[in-house]
C-alpha cells in the first residue's frame, strides 16, 4: 500500500477511536433500581438510599435502597385519579433531617359534581416511613373543571441567596379546555403560583393587593408545565407542552405574560393555526427555547456533580414522553444561557416521565408505563 494510503487510513482508525471516545462520553448505561411501578411520576430522596415514589393512579410508596417495594402509604387524601390525573410530584423539605416534612400535588376532586383541579399538600412522613400524618391541603387551584387533562403540577422550593425562603412554586395547568383563562389573572389555570408553606400568601408576590387578580399568582400565559427546577443561583426554570410543536423552556419572572394562547409556535391537532397563529406580540414573553415538534416534555434537573465529566456538568436534563430519551441540554454557560446543542439519551426505550439528581451525584429517572421503572444512570 502507498505510505499516503497508509497515512490517511491511520487518519481514518484515529478518527473513529475519538468519534467512539466521543460517544461513550455523551452515554450512559441504565441500572435497575426498582420495577413494576405504575404509572410512577415523580421521585424524592429518602436518608439511608431509600426513595419516596408517586404512582399516579394514587399511591405514595417507599422504594429500599435495594429495590424492594413498600406498600402504598396511607394517609393520602381523595384524589382524582384518571386521564393525565392522580398522584403527581413529591418534594421533601429542605429540613427533612429534622421535620420530616413532604409537599405533594395532586388532582383533588370537588366537594360534589365532576369537577376537580390541582391541588398542594403537606404532611410528615411518619418516623418508620409507614405512614402519612399531619396531612393538610393548603392551596387548590380554582376554578374545578371536568377536565382529565392539563394539570401541572411539578412543586420546587424557593431559594434567595442560596437559602430556602419559606416559599414554594407550583406550575399549573390550563386544563385544555380553559386555555383563554390562562391569559386572566381571576383564577388560576395556565399559571404558576407561590405560596407560603403554610398556605399564606407572600406579601412580595406580583399581584398582591391588585384588584381583580389572585394574589398567589407569579406568572401567567402558561399551557401545561410538567418540569420545574432551579439552577444554583435561584433562577427558576419550567418547561410546559406545547399543542402540536411549540414545547416550551421559560425562566418565569414575576407577573410577566408567557403568552399561552396568543402567541405559540405549536399549532392545533391534526393541523391549523391556533387564535391568529401568532409566534409573538408586545407585552409577552418569548420561551427560552421551544422545539417542534413536540417533544413532550416532563421531569426536568440540572446536573450538579461531576460525576458524568465535567462536560455535563450544569447541563440540564428534560425526559421526552413522546420520542422515550432523557435529552441533555448543553447552555451558554454551565446553569445559564441559551440552549446550544442537545444529546439524546437512552434513546429507543421507555417514556421518561421524571429525572433528579440523587445525593450520590448520579441522575435517576422515573419511566411512564404500567409497569414503570425506577433507573440510576451509571457513567458508562
Amino acid at each position: 500500500m502507498p505510505l499516503a494510503l497508509i497515512f490517511r487510513a491511520q487518519i481514518a482508525i484515529v478518527f473513529v477511536a475519538f468519534a467512539s471516545l466521543g460517544a461513550q462520553a455523551q452515554s450512559v448505561r441504565p441500572e435497575l433500581v426498582a420495577g413494576d411501578l405504575q404509572h410512577p411520576w415523580a421521585l424524592a430522596f429518602l436518608p439511608e438510599g431509600r426513595f419516596l415514589v408517586t404512582e399516579r393512579p394514587g399511591r405514595l410508596r417507599v422504594v429500599e435502597a435495594d429495590g424492594r417495594l413498600g406498600p402504598a402509604l396511607p394517609g393520602l387524601p381523595a384524589i382524582a385519579a384518571g386521564g393525565q390525573g392522580g398522584l403527581l410530584d413529591v418534594i421533601t423539605d429542605a429540613g427533612f433531617a429534622s421535620n420530616r416534612r413532604i409537599y405533594f400535588c395532586f388532582s383533588e376532586p370537588a366537594a360534589s359534581g365532576p369537577g376537580n383541579s390541582t391541588a398542594l399538600a403537606r404532611a410528615t412522613l411518619s418516623a418508620d416511613n409507614s405512614r402519612l400524618e399531619a396531612v393538610q391541603v393548603i392551596f387548590s387551584q380554582k376554578p374545578k373543571v371536568a377536565s382529565s387533562a392539563h394539570f401541572g403540577c411539578r412543586i420546587v422550593e424557593v431559594l434567595k441567596d442560596g437559602k430556602p425562603d419559606g416559599s414554594l412554586f407550583l406550575t399549573l395547568g390550563d386544563r385544555y379546555s380553559r386555555m383563554l383563562d390562562a391569559q386572566k389573572l381571576d383564577n388560576h389555570l395556565g399559571k404558576v403560583i407561590r405560596i407560603n408553606k403554610d398556605g399564606s400568601v407572600p406579601k412580595d408576590n406580583p399581584f398582591v393587593g391588585r384588584a381583580g387578580a389572585l394574589p398567589e399568582i407569579w406568572s401567567y400565559g402558561h399551557r401545561n408545565m410538567q418540569g420545574a427546577t432551579l439552577a444554583p443561583d435561584g433562577t427558576f426554570w419550567t418547561h410546559e407542552h406545547g399543542p402540536q410543536g411549540g414545547d416550551e423552556i421559560n425562566l418565569p419572572q414575576p407577573g410577566r405574560n408567557y403568552g399561552w394562547p396568543v402567541i405559540t409556535y405549536g399549532e392545533n391537532y391534526g393541523g391549523g393555526k391556533i387564535g391568529d397563529g401568532l409566534t409573538a406580540q408586545p407585552g409577552m414573553e418569548q420561551p427560552l427555547h421551544y422545539w417542534v415538534p413536540s417533544i413532550a416534555p416532563s421531569g426536568m434537573v440540572f446536573l450538579s456533580s461531576d460525576r458524568y465529566g465535567k462536560a455535563w456538568q450544569g447541563n440540564l436534563f428534560i425526559g421526552s414522553l413522546k420520542f422515550a430519551y432523557l435529552d441533555r441540554l448543553e447552555l451558554e454557560q454551565p446553569f445559564k444561557g441559551k440552549v446550544v446543542r442537545e444529546h439524546k439519551l437512552l434513546e429507543g426505550g421507555e417514556r421518561i416521565r421524571d429525572v433528579r439528581q440523587g445525593p450520590d451525584g448520579l441522575l435517576y429517572v422515573l419511566t411512564d408505563s404500567p409497569r414503570g421503572r425506577l433507573l440510576r444512570l451509571l457513567p458508562n
